[in-house]
Parts: structure tokens; C-alpha cells; sequence
């Protein structure tokens, strides 16, 4: 029987006994009203008058649908182009209020209140919409099918707010062009939520709806609001010009040549993106400028065996990046290092999820992944990449079925994959996952020469299965994955491959007893047991791991881990253990702090030997006043041999210092220090005794809004090894860059 069949099998099941029905909130009917809107935070417009009204009236966390101890009252309006919506909330002592100028989706920390709009009502996906209390943003996209809450989608829309002698307002306009929705001129009924977070003793969170924790979906316990009748994006249509311009300094040898100009690089390029109907969304970019404008968060790369993952941050890939999401990473848009062109289509229509994306790019990257390893090379050539994404709703259970295809091509290389996969909820408490994957490679010859691939083509398969069971005190998955040694994903991340890996785990929660709020809120127990063998039966990885943790005062939290792990390397079994702690707290408001540490044994792979380590994390984030923020992440891992000589000792600081103007503009300065010493005695091989790496990048940002911006900025890096005497500067550069949404 064919994977369609079985797939469109277990769809039909997973629709016959879907989730049961759920007693929601009562539909609020939103008005439509005419007249000019100030989003200001003062809400002195006498439409407000016509509102639609309703309260926060639950705690959900960490109460258990308990009354909400303070008052938020909620607005809603429409006017024919956008929802218009207001929070009043209040608060016994608004000297508490935690608040602070923030950058775009940086306010977590802060207060803050926000809407949800399951815009299809189909309990999928969900914008998300949140606000402080002065007018920071944090707008997500809720993907219920893959339980993903990604906030690198970016909308253009307005909010502002006040504090006030009771508590703070917040005004919010949310266009129908930043949303999809089903193509209709009849009235329209959508999914929402409200919520209001509530930092003080503990994270407090008020919703306008109850949540039931034996409930595993999200979506399906929120309320609905109907009205926005004829609603229409207008032309949707953005036009953002771009223009990057950068003069760089750099030597090939720091040590007898200094660096050196190497000239001012001008590049123009444009982004469209057009809202062809409600529901279908068109982007093309030419000459686009995919560099990133802000460092990535500094990660140790020692004793590492698979490549590292970085998120995406470039604009055209973020637009609707959750269509293309699936149970593997078979898309992974960072693959893709500099295109000329690209153009992108995304929708829904009925039961209908499609996505597709198209670009060249002139630098072909590739993560070669191994059974003990992966590496990472480039092509000199340029590749035209596809990818495209399907997915249908079946039922009314939160259930899909799906498949996905992505290519890469050039010059004597390319690779194809080909999967389908369905999310099967058979009830309120289980969930299934499956995903079977084919691809076909070729590499250059000389790349396969290079590093250990076959000549010509080559084929090979992927499956994933893992079941879920969820309730409110008790949780049980299971899953097994196969991967053939030569399957490959070019444009996703997958590092790892020639294995299988059943897995099985589970835990339990605990919650105080009592009615009101004890000095925990939450004690948690998990475990789980995983076995990964190659494609000839040689165990890779024997691991059992438990955790224990304890969320209370102070929004704490402390966790006691614990794993066992036989590990295969070099042609032998090592048998690894170690003990971790994690804990973190905020002391007050605007200032967090925490530490992971771990210490046990753990394979050096660079000597093939097993190794005493100790891996110290802390980290601060300190607001300073409404405008200046403080953050450092401190990493410090150390190993030595059993008998107690040093190997090394690795050491990175990301020191971030933030000066926000106000909610438009900042200034900021990222200092990132790398430090390795060896001790070559340990070593089998030559190494050097100290490598330094350091990247200094000060950086000045205006955003009228996400595509409306301006950066200038200035970055050099140095370095040192054992053939230099202190660390040398190899690369400077400072560059600017403008782009502008123009919306007809």
C-alpha cells in the first residue's frame, strides 16, 4: 500500500474521532464605525463610545481559570480597513508597572497586553499581536500544527500607550492588509483571544477565556468576535526600495600587513509584496541585501561534531516562513547565502495551505552531514533553489496532511527532495506526527573527492513518526526516526544522517493544592530513554536523562538534570554522565539573572578520549532606567583529562549595550570575545596554545516601521593564534542602510 494511501487513511480516522467539542466564549459582535482614529494611547475619540466591550475575567497562569485579581476592561472597533482595539488596565499600584523602551519583540519581560485572531477560525494558525505599556511591539505567528510561536514575521501596524494614574492604556491598529483572511464580502467570524501579562511576584496572565490544561490545542478553547463585513486589504500593495552601501577594510596576513581599503560597494534593490486577494500573498525582491544587520548571539563552536543553527533574521524569508514549516527541518532558508533575484507565493484557500519560493544564488553552501559528523563547504557556481510547501485541513480535529519539495541546481550538482506528512489529532489529549522523505544528490566530482561523497548520483529516505499524549498532570510521547546515510537536505538542516533512533519519554506536573498563590506555582518531572544505532547495527547512542523542576517567587525557576549516555566514537563506546543546573530569578523589575552549570564526563573528540568537564553559563539582563539596557552571556566550558591535565579551556562573552531614544530609535554596542587555551602536552596532533577572537559592532537603528528603516553602523573584527603576538584586526567596515515601504 502506497505512503498516499496510508496517509489519506489515518486522515479519515483522525476526522472520524477528532477532538471532542469545546464550550467556548460567546461570540462578540465588533461594530463598524466612521471617523478619524489617533493612535495615542488616550482614547478621546468620541467613537470609542460605540465600542464593543468586554474583561479579562480569568487567571490562567498561575492561577487555574481563578477571577482575575485586577481589572481589564478591552474595546473593539472596525472601520472598514482595520480592527481598532484598547486595553484599559488597571492596577492597584501602577508604581510597579513594568515598563521600558524597547526594541521590536523584545518586551517578553515587561507588562504588556495583546490580541490573538485565528483569522480562518480554523484553529491552526494565529497572529498575534502584543503591546507595552508604551507601545512597544511583539507580533507573532501562533502555528498550532507544528506548536511553533515564531516572532520573526513582522507586520506593518500602529500602537501606542499611556501610564496613567490607575494603571495604563494601550491603543492598537491592526490593518486587514497585515492579516489573511477568507475572500469574502459576507460578515467574517474569527478566532481571538486577549491577554494580559502581569509580571510581579510571579508572571501573572489574564485571558478573556478559560484554558483547560487537559486540553492539549490552543486555539480551539479561544473566543470568536464577527462583524468586518466587505472587509478588504485595499490594494495591499508594498513597494520598499533598499539601498546598502559599505566600505570595508581587510588583509589577507594581520601579522605583516596591515589592513587595507577595499573600496566602497554600493548596492540598490527593491522588495514588492502584493496581497493579490485576502488569503494569497505575492513577494519578488531584485538585488536584494541579505546581510545581517545585527550579530547573531555568540555560540561556543568546541567539541562540537554537527554544525551549529543560527535563526533567520532576512526579511523576504520570514514572510510567511511558517507555511513552509514541517516536522523536519527540510527548509532552511540561511543555506541561501546571496541571491540576485527571488519571488515568493503564499496562501490559504478553504482547506488550502500552499507556499512556493524561487531564487539564484550566486554563493552555493553546503552542509554535508555524516553518521558522526557534518561539514560545511561552498561551490563556486551559482544554483537556482525551489521550494515549495502543501498542506489541507482535514476535519475539524486540527488534523493536515501535507507534502513538501525543495531543489537546488547548478553545474554538475543538484538535489531534489520529496516528502509528505500528516498531524493527526485523535483527540483533546493525542496527537500524531508522521513524515516520510526521499531525496536524490549529486555532487561535482572533485567535491565528492574532497570529502568522502559518492561519484555521480545517489538516493536515500527519511522517516519520522512520534505520538503525544497530553493531559493537565501527565504527558507520554513516543517517536522513531530513520535516516538513510544518503539522504541529503540542501536547503534545510539536517547535519545528522545513516541512523535510527526510537525514543520514548514522559512526565509528570504538580500544582499547589490551595486556592490563592503559594511560593511555588509549578514542580515538574520528566525523563526519557533514546537508542540510536547506524545502518549496520553499531549502537551510536545509548542515553536516559531526567529533569526536576521548580517554578516559584521572584519568577524563579531551578532545574536538576541528570543523563547517562554511551556514546560511539574513534571505534569505541564512551561512557558518558553528567549532573546540570539550571536556576534564574528577577530580583525586580527590569533586572534577570541566571546560570546553567554542569559538570560530569563527556568524550573530547579531538583526542578521542573521554574527558572531566565542567560548563559554567551565567547571564544578566539588566534595564537601567526606562532607556538603557545591560546584557552579558558568559560561557566558560573546561575539560581535562581523567587524570587531571588541562586539555582546554573555552571561553565567549556577548556583552549587548542598548540606548533606546524612544520606541523608534536605539543605539547599540555588541562586543563579542572568543578565548581557547590548550594545552598542546594533551593533544595528539599540533594546535595552537591560544586562539582569541574579537567582534566589536556598534550599531545606530531608526524603524518607522519594519521595512521603514535606517541603520548605520560599524564593525571590526580581530584575531590571535600562536603565530601572533596580541590580537591583530583583519576586518573593518561601516555601512549603511536605507529602505522605505512605500503603500499605495
Amino acid at each position: 500500500m502506497s505512503v498516499r494511501i496510508h496517509l489519506a487513511m489515518l486522515a479519515s480516522i483522525a476526522a472520524a474521532h477528532g477532538a471532542g467539542a469545546i464550550d467556548r466564549p460567546a461570540t462578540i459582535d465588533v461594530p463598524r464605525v466612521d471617523g478619524e482614529f489617533r493612535i495615542d494611547g488616550a482614547l478621546d475619540e468620541a467613537v470609542w463610545a460605540r465600542a464593543a466591550r468586554t474583561t479579562l475575567d480569568f487567571e490562567i497562569r498561575p492561577g487555574e481559570n481563578t477571577p482575575a485579581p485586577i481589572r481589564t476592561e478591552v474595546l473593539l472597533v472596525e472601520d472598514g480597513s482595520a480592527l481598532l482595539v484598547a486595553f484599559i488596565a488597571e492596577d492597584p499600584d501602577p508604581s510597579q508597572i513594568r515598563a521600558y523602551l524597547r526594541d521590536r519583540d523584545s518586551a517578553y519581560d515587561d507588562d504588556w497586553v495583546g490580541i490573538v485572531l485565528d483569522t480562518f477560525d480554523d484553529e491552526r494558525r494565529a497572529f498575534e499581536f502584543f503591546s507595552n505599556p508604551f507601545g512597544a511591539q511583539m507580533d507573532l505567528i501562533n502555528d498550532e500544527v507544528n506548536g511553533n510561536e515564531d516572532d520573526s514575521w513582522d507586520a506593518i501596524w500602529e500602537s501606542a500607550g499611556q501610564l496613567t494614574e490607575t494603571g495604563y492604556i494601550v491603543e492598537m491598529r491592526i490593518p486587514f492588509r497585515a492579516l489573511r483572511f477568507p475572500a469574502s464580502g459576507a460578515e467574517l467570524t474569527w478566532g481571538m483571544d486577549l491577554i494580559r501579562r502581569y509580571p510581579r511576584e510571579h508572571r501573572f496572565q489574564f485571558t478573556a477565556a478559560p484554558r483547560d490544561r487537559d486540553i492539549s490545542c490552543y486555539l480551539c478553547q479561544v473566543g470568536r468576535i464577527r462583524g468586518m463585513r466587505g472587509a478588504e486589504p485595499g490594494r495591499n500593495i508594498e513597494i520598499t526600495p533598499v539601498l546598502t552601501a559599505a566600505q570595508t577594510w581587510s588583509t589577507p596576513d594581520p601579522l605583516t600587513q596591515p589592513v587595507a581599503s577595499q573600496g566602497t560597494d554600493f548596492e540598490p534593490g527593491v522588495d514588492v509584496r502584493w496581497g493579490i486577494t485576502p488569503d494569497i500573498s505575492l513577494s519578488a525582491t531584485i538585488n536584494p541585501d541579505f546581510s545581517q544587520i545585527e550579530a547573531d548571539s555568540a555560540q561556543l563552536d568546541v567539541n562540537n561534531q554537527f554544525a551549529l543553527f543560527f535563526p533567520e533574521k532576512r526579511p523576504f524569508f520570514l514572510e510567511g516562513q511558517d507555511t513552509f514549516s514541517s516536522p523536519f527541518d527540510l527548509i532552511y532558508t540561511r543555506n541561501i547565502a546571496d541571491p540576485d533575484l527571488g519571488a515568493k507565493l503564499t496562501g490559504k484557500s478553504g482547506v488550502h495551505t500552499y507556499g512556493m519560493f524561487v531564487t539564484d544564488d550566486t554563493v552555493t553552501n553546503l552542509l554535508i552531514p555524516g553518521v558522526l559528523g557534518s561539514e560545511l563547504t561552498s561551490l563556486a557556481q551559482t544554483s537556482t533553489d525551489m521550494a515549495a510547501r502543501y498542506r489541507m485541513d482535514v476535519g475539524d480535529s486540527n488534523s493536515t496532511v501535507g507534502a513538501i519539495m525543495t531543489a537546488r541546481e547548478s553545474d554538475e550538482y543538484y538535489n531534489y527532495v520529496f516528502g509528505v506528512d500528516t498531524n493527526l489529532r485523535f483527540s483533546d489529549t493525542d496527537e500524531l506526527t508522521a513524515q516520510i522523505v526521499g531525496s536524490r544528490t549529486r555532487y561535482p566530482d572533485a567535491t565528492a573527492l574532497s570529502y568522502g561523497q559518492p561519484l555521480g548520483g545517489f538516493s536515500d529516505s527519511l522517516m519520522y513518526v512520534h505520538y503525544n499524549h497530553s493531559e493537565r498532570n501527565w504527558w507520554f510521547n513516543a517517536s522513531h526516526r530513520a535516516v538513510g546515510e544518503g539522504f541529503r537536505a540542501d536547503l534545510g538542516f539536517v547535519s545528522r544522517v545513516g541512523y535510527q533512533k526510537p525514543e520514548i519519554g514522559g512526565g509528570y506536573r504538580w500544582y499547589p493544592e490551595e486556592e490563592g498563590h503559594t511560593w511555588w506555582t509549578e514542580i515538574r518531572w520528566n525523563a526519557n530513554v533514546d537508542i540510536t544505532h547506524d545502518e549496520n547495527g553499531q549502537l551510536l547512542e545509548r542515553e536516559v536523562e531526567s529533569y526536576f523542576w521548580v517554578a516559584g517567587s521572584l519568577q524563579s525557576g531551578m532545574e536538576l538534570g541528570y543523563l547517562d549516555r554511551e556514546t560511539y566514537f574513534a571505534g569505541q563506546l564512551f561512557d558518558e554522565h553528567w549532573v546540570g543546573v539550571y536556576g534564574e530569578f528577577t530580583p525586580r523589575g527590569g533586572l534577570s539573572m541566571g546560570t546553567y552549570m554542569r559538570a560530569g564526563q563527556q568524550v573530547d573528540f579531538a583526542n578521542a578520549q573521554l574527558a572531566d568537564v565542567v560548563i559554567f553559563e551565567p547571564w544578566i539582563s539588566w534595564n537601567i532606567g526606562q532607556h538603557f539596557q545591560f546584557r552579558l552571556n558568559h560561557a566558560t566550558n573546561r575539560f581535562e583529562t581523567l587524570a587531571g591535565a588541562q586539555i582546554f579551556t573555552a571561553r565567549v562573552n556577548d556583552l549587548r549595550l542598548t540606548y533606546q531614544f524612544d520606541i523608534r530609535q536605539r543605539l547599540r554596542l555588541i562586543v563579542q570575545h572568543f578565548d581557547i587555551v590548550r594545552n598542546p602536552a594533551a593533544y595528539t596532533g599540533p594546535v595552537d596554545a591560544r586562539v582569541r577572537d574579537v567582534a566589536v559592532q556598534l550599531l545606530y537603528s531608526y524603524k518607522v516601521n519594519p521595512q521603514t528603516v535606517f541603520f548605520l553602523g560599524f564593525s571590526e573584527a580581530g584575531f590571535q593564534d600562536d603565530s601572533l603576538p596580541g590580537i591583530e584586526t583583519f576586518d573593518r567596515a561601516a555601512f549603511v542602510k536605507i529602505s522605505y515601504a512605500y503603500i499605495p
